[in-house]
């Protein structure tokens, strides 16, 4: 029995000092991730969306939040952060 609790410490300590972060703590979602997400979701694509349709989502997006049209700056400044941050994570051969 002091053996089994003996690996089983040995285990969680190897894990947590290869993961960073101990088997029982949800795991960690990167800040970039999150915002590349949170992009997505703002524009309505899918995560392995072309440059095209980010930029036509961009576009029907801006029809609809665009001050003119009754919505406000600061949503303006968020789809075009969106855009942004979509297209900067498009490898170089897709941006072109």
């Amino acid at each position: 029995m002091m053996k089994l609790l003996v690996l089983v410490a040995f285990v969680l300590v190897a894990w947590r000092l290869f993961t960073g972060r101990w088997p029982w703590q949800p795991k960690l979602v990167s800040r970039s991730s999150a915002v590349r997400q949170q992009a997505r979701t703002l524009l309505g694509v899918r995560a392995g969306a072309a440059r095209q349709e980010i930029l036509e989502a961009h576009r029907r997006l801006l029809a609809t939040v665009h001050p003119d049209r009754g919505g406000s700056n600061e949503q303006v400044h968020e789809a075009n952060a969106a855009r942004d941050v979509l297209l900067a994570d498009l490898p170089p051969h897709v941006q072109e």
